[in-house]
């Protein structure tokens, strides 16, 4: 049983992110009330903000200080479309961090709850979507780029060693979601037929699906498979792909389970683990109040119970399932926000779950 508290490292970034974030430390409180657990917690500002006024932007030596000291990273939303780097991209530190930590899993789970509209006429929506993070179309981000405004080339690399691990969480992902009702079927989405780099990814897909014949496997192209979520959503349990494709193919999967306001992720190694929702900073919104803080609490409940995996603490699951089974509630009997079609406020929705998590 684990005796001393965890060390979260916490980044609010920008936009809603700090709003959402703040909400989610009041749940943690209530979770260390009710649970027993400790966190400590130490706030750190990389925001796309700060690099405006300052020109200051995450290190690799503060990189070193927060995997060294701390148990695992919850991260808000970060970025904002008028701050550009010198290479002309939007400052995202969670890129750096995955990068930094060799975080080559993006976990996102994509459920319909009840109480929740999704646009497709098939009303069952229950995947998990793993995007390799680390290379794929990303990994040429730190190469040698000299600017011009006739051609621009990126890179997809894919490696047997990235490869093999991201399966690896892929079929142990899907034999765990078996024990809780899913098929337990893990699917390539893959472009072998065009893209050389692809080719190698489906062979060790291969490799890995014949050292796991008890769990079933499949594999679709890319395009193929797109369509498959929206048209049959039902033939997915988890999804696995390279970091572009599984960008966009995340997108998709929230979109069909209600949106982005309810997509949590978690950026995973064997090591480290940043927990934060799959939506954006959105600087539209920001300061009004009604950012949906629910993809937020589900990254915590994530966190948490990664955590109780790690280090064999069942009171740390057990509060990540509490958030979990909370989130459920609200999203089933109200308050919603503006994107769920209601009309409540972050405080609101997060009151609720805070009273519903006690209950």
């Amino acid at each position: 049983m684990r005796t001393k508290p965890y060390e979260i490292a916490v980044i609010p970034g920008d936009g809603i992110g700090i709003e959402i974030v703040d909400a989610a430390l009041a749940l943690l409180d209530k979770c260390e009330a009710h649970y027993g657990i400790r966190l400590n917690r130490t706030r750190y500002d990389f925001s796309a903000e700060l690099y405006r006024s300052t020109g200051r932007k995450i290190t690799a030596a503060e990189m070193d200080e927060i995997g060294e000291t701390k148990d695992a990273v919850l991260f808000g939303a970060m970025g904002l479309p008028d701050v550009r780097g010198p290479e002309g991209l939007e400052l995202g530190a969670q890129v750096e961090m995955r990068a930094h930590y060799g975080l080559f899993a993006s976990l996102r789970p994509v459920r319909l709850f009840a109480g929740v509209e999704g646009p497709l006429k098939n009303q069952h929506v229950d995947m998990l979507v793993i995007r390799e993070t680390s290379e794929g179309m990303f990994a040429g981000l730190g190469d040698l780029h000299e600017p011009n405004d006739e051609s621009a080339t990126d890179r997809m690399t894919i490696t047997r060693a990235t490869s093999e691990k991201l399966f690896d969480v892929a079929f142990s992902q899907a034999r765990a979601r078996r024990k809780r009702g899913t098929p337990g079927r893990v699917t390539l989405l893959h472009k072998s037929n065009a893209l050389r780099s692809n080719v190698l990814l489906e062979k060790v897909f291969d490799e890995v699906a014949a050292r796991n014949p008890d769990v079933e496997s499949a594999k679709h192209y890319i395009d193929v498979g797109a369509m498959y979520m929206v048209t049959d959503p039902e033939r997915y349990d988890v999804i696995v792909t390279e970091n572009i494709f599984g960008d966009i193919t995340s997108e998709i999967a929230a979109g069909i389970g209600g949106g982005l306001g309810i997509a949590p992720s978690a950026d995973v190694s064997l090591t480290h683990g940043v927990f934060q929702p799959s939506h954006g900073s959105a600087p539209d919104i920001a300061g009004r109040g009604v950012a949906n803080p629910i993809a937020m609490f589900l990254s915590a409940a994530m966190m948490l119970e990664w955590l109780g995996e790690r280090h064999s603490d069942p009171l740390c699951t057990r509060a990540g399932q509490c958030i979990q089974a909370a989130v459920e509630i609200v999203l089933a009997e109200g308050p919603r926000t503006p994107d769920l079609g209601g009309s409540a406020s972050t405080h609101d929705v997060t009151e609720a779950v805070l009273a519903a998590l006690a209950s």
